[in-house]
């Protein structure tokens, strides 16, 4: 039988920052599907634990940063695959400073992770897309939807504003090509990101704890609720969802 986008275990799919939090959790859920996932990240021994008992799932270590990147990743993909369906933008940095301890390092890194390195490698990946009728998935935040400020995040929430309104341009450049572009904006899920955030073990879990007391969900996300959306949405079902960005915050960020 011959593969079809409507075929979910027929489909091929890419998830950038796959090593861990949400990354982890969504590869894992497409390849349970029965669908081939290409993570992509920094780290190799984050990847390969990702992966481990899932043989659905490859690996490749790489910095989406780096231009030469997302021609490697695509066509890696559609060399393993033989097609592309689903391109999810994950991979993020963070960092926590107020404006006046802003560096350039910590700008590049940011926007470029979080910003410029999805708008290239989704130009890399559009022609297989267009293909299969596939869909980009953006990952943003929950935080900085709306008018809301992010006191000593601002470059992080930046990057996310204009990941959203990428998501909301391209679903219009690309409809005519077939090509569906979805945003899901995450609250604060428990992904084991305190490290990354700059704090210790025991001020994460209080961090975690007063997000519990705040949201009217009355607890933080998993990272597995936020993969269940991002395959709904890139299901055949999900066809006429485009351009949209679907908070999965727990009602959050209503408050």
């Amino acid at each position: 039988m011959t593969a079809t986008s409507e075929d979910p275990a027929a489909r091929g799919v890419i998830v950038t920052g796959g090593g861990t939090g949400i990354g982890r959790a969504t590869a894992r859920a497409f390849a349970r599907q029965g669908a081939q996932v290409l993570i992509v990240g920094r780290t190799e021994s984050t990847l390969i634990e990702t992966a481990k008992e899932h043989p659905g799932i490859r690996v490749l270590a790489a910095d989406i940063t780096d231009p030469e990147v997302p021609r490697l990743v695509v066509d890696t993909a559609v060399r393993e695959f033989g097609r592309l369906d689903v391109l999810v933008n994950n991979a993020a940095v963070l960092g926590y400073r107020p404006l006046p301890h802003i560096d350039r390092d910590l700008a590049d890194r940011q926007l470029g992770t979080n910003l410029v390195a999805p708008i290239f490698l989704t130009q890399r990946a559009l022609d297989p897309l267009e293909a299969t009728g596939g869909t980009v998935v953006n990952l943003s935040t929950a935080g900085s939807l709306g008018l809301r400020s992010w006191p000593n995040n601002s470059l992080y929430g930046a990057a996310k504003v204009a990941l959203d309104f990428l998501t909301r341009t391209w679903a219009v450049e690309l409809g005519p090509r077939g090509i569906r572009v979805v945003g899901i904006a995450p609250g604060v899920i428990d992904t084991a990101s305190g490290p990354q955030m700059g704090m210790t073990p025991e001020q994460y879990a209080g961090f975690l704890q007063q997000i519990s007391t705040q949201a009217p969900a009355g607890r933080v996300g998993t990272p597995e609720e936020v993969a269940w959306w991002i395959v709904q949405l890139t299901s055949p079902e999900a066809a006429y969802a485009n351009g949209m960005v679907l908070p999965v915050d727990g009602a959050l960020s209503l408050t």
